[in-house]
């Protein structure tokens, strides 16, 4: 879909071809992309208000890890996407609930936009009354995007992904998986890629 006129959006083909020949990624947007014409997608009132400190904030950062990759704190509830040298993005997140905790390094191996959601089968022992699926759409839980974790190529369940409950970010309330507003996702997405790395701490 187009860009708003005054938030240039990063597309993944152009980051891909940015890394490939070794340049630069400009992971920089000025604003948040336009996604009031996303299908499927309600309007509730207030969504995207959320505290300052959990609002997108370009921040100094000091890692090893390469552009494009992303680290979630969970005792801070935050989530940085670096940007170049020592520069991240920090959103604010949802996390997992007590017991649902973990940490490791993990790969984003797959992503979609508007996905269904099937609970995983320990989630339906711990809630018989859930549905089997949940079709894409605004009650699904996953959002408008979904980046899949995996561990040595195996599926972790475990996911990154919007919500429109906005007075969740910031909170420990879910089974494992990392939780951002629709709108914050969606500017995440493109600049996630293919192969990144997630370490989770």
């Amino acid at each position: 879909m187009a860009a708003a006129a005054s938030a240039p959006f990063l597309g993944s083909g152009i980051a891909r071809a940015a890394q490939a020949v070794g340049e630069p990624m400009n992971l920089l947007p000025p604003g948040y992309i336009d996604i009031v014409d996303e299908p499927g997608r309600v309007a509730i009132p207030g969504e995207e208000q959320l505290a300052k400190h959990l609002q997108r904030t370009p921040v100094f950062l000091r890692t090893t890890y390469p552009v494009g990759s992303v680290i979630v704190d969970t005792s801070d509830r935050y989530l940085y996407l670096t940007t170049g040298p020592q520069k991240a993005f920090r959103y604010g997140v949802g996390v997992g609930k007590d017991g649902f905790q973990w940490d490791g390094l993990l790969k984003v191996s797959r992503k979609a936009e508007w996905p269904s959601w099937r609970p995983p089968a320990d989630m339906l022992r711990r809630a018989p009354d859930l549905p089997e699926e949940v079709p894409p759409g605004p009650l699904n839980p996953l959002g408008a995007r979904a980046l899949y974790l995996y561990d040595k190529g195996k599926d972790s369940l475990y996911r990154i992904h919007g919500t429109n409950l906005a007075a969740s970010i910031g909170g420990n309330v879910t089974s494992g998986c990392f939780r951002l507003t629709n709108r914050d996702v969606m500017e995440l997405y493109p600049l996630v890629l293919i192969g990144a790395k997630v370490i989770v701490k």
